[in-house]
């Protein structure tokens, strides 16, 4: 007797799928978890780094974030330049939201030098992949982050949840957040406020959604930190939460598990170099 066949469910169109669903991604800009009481040895060291680091409050502040006001700032937004100043500007609540590098420095905290670059020499990026024992073809434009051993790929996997402008693929990465990485492990001068500036300039040019035609809500924590420093009053309501993931205990043991299998790594496992290995690292540039 023939099997019955299965009965395909009808593919979701787009056009079904709720705005939220559409323009958001849960997964973008998360809110990241790492390990205070040291419960997953393997990660211990470099938890505790960023935890020390710069980048902490950007990777782990939790504020709750309204879609409506999301959603009204990227539909309003343009770029515009004031007293030779560029900056973001959207409407909110019949409000100004203005987006620009130092008001990110302030509410995320990050200490940047205004005059560093937000990007690094791929020659210097791929001599860092190497040092890592990265075994990802480090002359294509993308690595995967799978191809690094688990306490770079834990960084870098932090990277790609909080800060990262995507919205999907978040296995496969390009050199402007390989080279964040390095910054951060070298010690380089490197600006996060203006790499997540133009992130949102860029966001601009796109549309996000394919049938609405409005651009996608990137950086959704970010903005929402931004408006409470600039307008603590904008009216808000219970049932207008906009869900951001945070990452939990159980996803670093599984983020664990996944990575033993993908790569062998040496026992004990490779010192961490760099800024990860001691707290006064400082990078030295090469002289001519």
């Amino acid at each position: 007797m023939a099997p019955k066949e299965k009965k395909r469910k009808p593919a979701i169109k787009i056009t079904d799928k709720p705005e939220e669903q559409v323009m958001s991604e849960k997964r973008h800009n998360m809110i990241a978890y790492l390990d205070t009481e040291g419960k997953i040895t393997e990660l211990q060291e470099i938890t505790q780094w960023i935890r020390e680091s710069r980048i902490n409050k950007v990777v782990t502040f939790s504020t709750q974030v309204y879609k409506s006001l999301i959603k009204e700032f990227w539909n309003s937004a343009s770029v515009i330049e004031v007293d030779g100043t560029e900056l973001i500007e959207g409407r909110v609540n019949e409000v100004n939201v203005n987006v620009y590098p130092d008001i990110l420095n302030k509410v995320l905290e990050l200490q940047d030098d205004p005059n560093a670059p937000y990007s690094i020499p791929i020659m210097c990026t791929r001599g860092c992949l190497i040092r890592m024992k990265c075994t990802s073809d480090i002359f294509s434009c993308q690595i995967n982050k799978g191809d690094l051993p688990m306490r770079y790929k834990f960084l870098l996997h932090v990277l790609i949840q909080c800060i990262i402008n995507k919205r999907v693929r978040y296995d496969m990465v390009g050199n402007d957040l390989v080279g964040l990485m390095v910054a951060l492990v070298l010690n380089k001068p490197f600006s996060i406020l203006k790499y997540i500036f133009a992130n949102m300039k860029e966001n601009m040019k796109r549309t996000g959604g394919h049938t609405t035609g409005n651009k996608f809500w990137m950086y959704p924590r970010f903005l929402q930190m931004i408006m409470n420093v600039q307008h603590p009053d904008l009216l808000k309501a219970d049932d207008d939460i906009l869900k951001i993931d945070t990452m939990i205990e159980h996803s670093q043991k599984i983020f664990r598990g996944i990575a033993v299998k993908r790569y062998k790594e040496s026992k004990p496992p490779r010192k961490l170099f760099g800024a990860l290995g001691k707290t006064d690292y400082i990078c030295h540039t090469p002289t001519n």
